[in-house]
């Protein structure tokens, strides 16, 4: 039964004063945010998630193509500016409880073992991370099993070893994408069943509709981090809410050793939350513009005394691959099911190239970002003709690549793709692979600045606090309370979709934070999870 208006979770703060207090504020209620508060729901601290959307609403819009991607109903980040050209654009970012995994595609993967370590590309060198993948695997395994990931272990030439199969079956392929993978398989190639996250147990939710990637569930079925994660934490009594609420600096010591206070903006009223600790997951972009808009008498923000708040800024290379063959129709529905990586690794003088995965499957309206000039009828039959893939390559870190904050706070994005040439060889493979696959037509479209959905790098992690924002465990070196739990950290990008990685390193973060539960919390572990003051302490 779908109901438009469930009802309102537990935990939902109203401050009736200028003041909350909590043992661990988290800021941010997207996949690291809530993931972060369901590991912590039952930890005896009070953790107050912080969240500057409210939840998305459940309508009869959520399936509506007009209303998602023509209308962008449910776009709603502030604009921010090209720093090349000065440029305003619309990122591809959501303010709502869950983030970005209200409209994910659920594709959940774990990167690759060689991610962890220096890879060797044509245009650099992907830096390793500051602990190998046998750190992260056993929260990689917990992940999966909390966000619902259906898979088939051992179909993937470069998937990583695994504690644990999956926890749920594979999504199983409709017939034209079957026959797709094995119109691969005879080219020696290696498709496999894509990582899915969705509610696809017996007795789940999921019908698989042709409305899932890109677009929000209305039946509540897809693995966001709202449904997942932070209703879990929220019913467990010890996690409250407050959505509507924009953090707009850190307040710290006079040191500048610690945070004492976060600064917020709530409907238009000003709101100062006090915490022992404070995690920020407000994603790479967000994070970078909260740390350098939050100077207290230190100029180049906070966290900063490396100078790498904000720089190697990385988002996937990535293009969008239509393959039609116009003498038979695609009567799939839901499409996202089958993925391809023999080019992931080494490929010679290319180097890594990349992931190629199936999109949710394309209609007119969808489509019609990707063909602005088709007519509406040629548009509808290639899209009725048409097998879509999104192809992923690594993008590479590098300092002129990075988020700065102008005199007003509005965020400015520097980004020169780099890593290209491997990438154009990985359309050029794939387009040579789909024809031979039996469909003629192939067109593809390089997606722009714009497209954020897989920022990342803006905070990396290290062991030298010369070189990196935080530490091997997320803490910033400058300071002894603050912590990051979203991609900001990541010190690479690797060339897969990276909420399964965050989400994992979430519950990693979480168990850093607990054997230091302060006094405080361990007292009031009874009491409300978030604690509203009437003025000033």
């Amino acid at each position: 039964m779908i109901t438009p208006h469930p009802p309102e979770p537990p935990g939902l703060l109203r401050p009736t004063g200028p003041e909350v207090d909590c043992d661990i504020a988290v800021i941010g209620a997207g996949m690291g945010g809530a993931t972060l508060a369901y590991a912590l729901r039952d930890s005896g601290a009070r953790v107050l998630v912080v969240e500057r959307g409210d939840f998305l609403p459940r309508e009869a819009a959520n399936w509506s193509p007009h209303a998602v991607f023509t209308e962008r109903r449910y776009r709603n980040a502030e604009q921010w500016y090209d720093a090349a050209t000065g440029r305003r654009f619309q990122p591809n970012v959501h303010y709502w409880v869950g983030g970005n995994t209200k409209v994910f595609g659920a594709t959940l993967p774990r990167f690759r073992e060689a991610d962890f370590g220096p890879v060797e590309h044509a245009e650099g060198t992907s830096p390793a991370w500051p602990f190998p993948y046998a750190e992260l695997e056993p929260y990689y395994a917990a992940a999966e099993r909390l966000y619902r990931v259906h898979g088939t272990a051992g179909q993937d030439p470069t998937e990583p070893w695994r504690s644990a199969a999956f926890p749920y079956p594979a999504v199983p392929h409709e017939p034209a994408v079957a026959e797709l993978a094995d119109a691969l398989r005879a080219q020696g190639l290696a498709p496999f069943d894509l990582p899915t996250g969705i509610d696809l147990r017996p007795g789940g939710a999921c019908v698989r509709c042709a409305t899932c990637d890109g677009f929000p569930c209305l039946l509540g079925a897809k693995s966001d981090a709202d449904r997942c994660a932070l209703r879990p934490a929220l019913a467990s009594g010890n996690v409250s809410l407050l959505t509507r609420t924009t953090v707009t600096g850190l307040l710290t010591d006079p040191p500048a050793r610690r945070v004492t206070v976060a600064a917020a903006r709530r409907d238009g009223t000003e709101l100062r939350i006090r915490a022992d600790r404070y995690v920020l997951a407000c994603g790479a972009v967000n994070t970078a513009a909260l740390l350098l808009r939050s100077r207290t008498g230190r100029p180049e923000g906070l966290a900063n005394s490396s100078g790498q708040v904000g720089r190697n800024y990385m988002v996937h290379n990535s293009t969008f691959l239509v393959a039609a063959d116009p003498r038979r129709p695609n009567g799939t529905v839901f499409q996202k099911t089958l993925g391809l990586n023999d080019w992931y690794l080494a490929n010679g003088v290319h180097g890594p190239l990349g992931n190629v995965q199936t999109l949710g499957k394309l209609r007119a309206a969808t489509a019609r970002g990707l063909h602005p000039r088709l007519p509406e009828p040629a548009l509808e039959f290639l899209t009725r003709h048409s097998v879509d893939l999104y192809l992923t390559s690594e993008d590479l870190p590098t300092p002129g690549n990075r988020v700065t904050v102008g005199p007003s706070g509005a965020i400015r994005l520097a980004w020169r793709p780099v890593n290209l040439a491997p990438h154009r060889e990985l359309v050029r493979r794939t387009a040579r692979t789909m024809r031979r696959a039996g469909y003629p037509l192939v067109s593809a479209r390089r997606m722009g600045i714009d497209v954020t959905s897989h920022q990342c790098g803006t905070a990396v992690a290290g062991a030298d606090p010369a070189t990196s924002v935080v530490d091997p465990g997320c803490k910033a070196h400058d300071l002894a309370n603050l912590w990051v739990a979203d991609s900001s950290w990541f010190p690479s990008s690797a060339a897969v979709n990276p909420g399964l990685t965050i989400a994992a390193n979430a519950l990693r973060v979480a168990d850093g934070l607990l054997p230091r539960t302060p006094r405080r919390a361990r007292d009031r572990a009874d009491g409300p999870a978030g604690t509203v003051h009437g003025g000033p302490r």
